[in-house]
């Protein structure tokens, strides 16, 4: 295999002096880590499950560090429970540390969920924990990460992280039918009242969690007080949990963990710009976007992506690069059927840079670009929330952070690349035709996704991406001409749909595009960074 450095950031590239990832560790001028077991947990339902599992371990003195974008107290993580404010407050209770940062959010009256991420730190807060609201945001952002660590004391090998796009909140608990959550996520109307949802988190072992818990620290120890804040829907008051506005600090993780298995993992992360800065990322950190610009460039053969959004402008060139610098590359991509805001003001602003971004794609690779959406087999659209990349087999990404400017420069991410060492024997064995060989971690994960989706039970046709990319599409085909045939017959195979939102009108745009680019997808980026386009 070519080395690392071919796919993972230098600490030059990463552009972030300032952060303590990797210092210290393993090689403290490598800014990644191997020897790490990473599998990836496909649905909520198998997350939660996991979860329970986990935590059922821990004692007084081990620890709990968690970061969400939201938390609903009340979720249930298994069908007969427990909920998440039964799971954090027990553990507490009996002796483990639970300490967490949550965003701030905005309130209940603008579609936010201020109200329940207070009820979360108050039942966890009155049980002896520490769990935060988190303002220390740019203007108009949020803290999107979403990071759970488990952390042994005295054990290291035991310690392990959940890092990933899944939220501790209504909605995610879903399984593999797609039936949706019982404790359903408010969607646009489309979706129906029990929207499916399709999510992806990693659990992760090895040394590579020592640098999940620097990121949960950096965040934790930052001086700023929780309530500085830029724009904020509504009125910044005092806060409304029993809390304290500079937590006590915590001393760096004291060893890392041993090796665990064959995956290279690097953690990558979004910080904006903002005043006062992050002590840790004081010009931001873009290592996110960094990383795929690197890695799009590498790929050859295919991308596979699993996105919520897909849009933005910067996004669309590096696409349209990788599709002109190779005739051979493919690219699928699958997103939700519609916003999960479709109103008469949200729909176009949300639409409007993802069909921007479909045309720009088509003209680059023509019929070598294709964009689907899901349904489960009683024909209601899956939201497609899941935040992964596949490309050539070789490279994966999983992770909190979306295909847009957004998520790329605006609001806090955390998402990890794997690189595994362990060969996969099969037939392309290189698929991309560079000496990187495919490698297992990145060919499971796509494999199983699309088995779920081709509602296929082997690998067969799927192995060869080319081949593949014809399988996508002759099943879209068969099942967008079933549903225009009135549904007579039976069910084609599979979820998958040819994705067509609707356009957006031209006396619709004048308004949209503004708000497009200053409140749906902002920038975060320094001035002569933005200036230059560059991340």
């Amino acid at each position: 295999m070519q080395g690392r450095s071919e796919w993972f950031l230098s600490t030059e590239e990463r552009g972030n002096p300032a952060t303590g990832l990797s210092r210290g560790r393993q090689h403290p001028d490598v800014p990644w880590t191997t020897g790490n077991l990473v599998e990836p947990l496909v649905h909520g339902a198998t997350y939660f499950s996991r979860l329970i599992d986990r935590s059922s371990a821990l004692g007084a003195g081990d620890q709990v560090l968690l970061t969400d974008w939201r938390g609903d107290s009340d979720e249930r993580l298994g069908p007969g429970g427990p909920t998440l404010g039964e799971l954090l407050s027990g553990l507490a209770s009996r002796g483990v540390h639970v300490r967490g940062l949550l965003w701030r959010s905005h309130p209940g009256i603008f579609g936010f969920s201020e109200g329940e991420a207070s009820d979360l730190a108050d039942i966890v807060n009155d049980a002896g924990g520490q769990l935060l609201l988190d303002a220390r945001i740019r203007r108009g952002g949020s803290h999107h990460q979403k990071l759970v660590l488990l952390l042994r004391q005295g054990r290291r090998d035991e310690d392990l992280a959940f890092v990933g796009g899944i939220d501790l909140c209504h909605g995610r608990r879903d399984d593999e039918p797609h039936g949706g959550d019982p404790q359903a996520e408010t969607l646009d109307p489309a979706f129906g009242p029990r929207p499916p949802w399709h999510d992806i988190q990693a659990e992760v072992h090895g040394p590579a969690v020592a640098d999940l818990v620097e990121t949960f620290r950096e965040r934790w120890n930052d001086e700023t007080p929780l309530e500085t804040t830029g724009f904020r829907f509504g009125r910044v008051t005092s806060p409304a949990t029993n809390e304290v506005m500079r937590p006590d600090p915590l001393p760096p993780y004291d060893s890392s963990p041993p090796v665990a298995g064959s995956h290279a993992v690097q953690v990558l992360r979004t910080y904006p710009a903002k005043r006062p800065p992050y002590p840790f990322a004081p010009r931001g950190e873009r290592s996110i976007a960094r990383i795929y610009s690197k890695a799009l460039a590498r790929a050859r053969s295919f991308i596979y992506v699993e996105d919520q959004y897909f849009w933005s402008e910067e996004i669309a060139s590096l696409f349209e690069a990788a599709l002109t610098r190779s005739q051979e590359l493919r690219l699928i991509v699958v997103v939700p059927r519609h916003p999960d805001r479709n109103g008469m003001v949200s729909g176009p602003t949300n639409r409007l840079g993802q069909l921007t971004m479909m045309d720009r794609l088509a003209t680059a690779g023509g019929d070598r670009f294709a964009i689907y959406d899901l349904e489960n087999e009683g024909g209601d659209a899956i939201y497609v929330h899941a935040k992964s990349v596949v490309i050539d087999d070789v490279f994966a990404m999983i992770g909190s952070d979306n295909m847009n400017r957004r998520s790329w420069t605006h609001d806090s991410e955390l998402s990890i690349a794997v690189l595994d060492e362990e060969e996969d024997e099969r037939e392309p064995r290189d698929p991309a035709g560079l000496g990187d060989g495919a490698r297992r971690f990145a060919r499971d994960l796509r494999l199983r996704l699309w088995r779920e989706h081709l509602g296929v039970g082997s690998d067969d046709g799927l192995l060869d991406v080319h081949e593949g990319f014809d399988r996508w599409r002759d099943a879209a085909e068969a099942l967008d001409a079933w549903h225009e045939r009135g549904e007579k017959g039976d069910r084609p195979t599979g979820r998958v749909r040819r994705h067509s939102p609707r356009p957006v009108a031209a006396w619709q745009r004048v308004w949209a595009w503004p708000l497009y680019r200053t409140i749906v997808d902002p920038d975060g980026r320094p001035f002569a960074l933005r200036r230059s386009r560059r991340f």
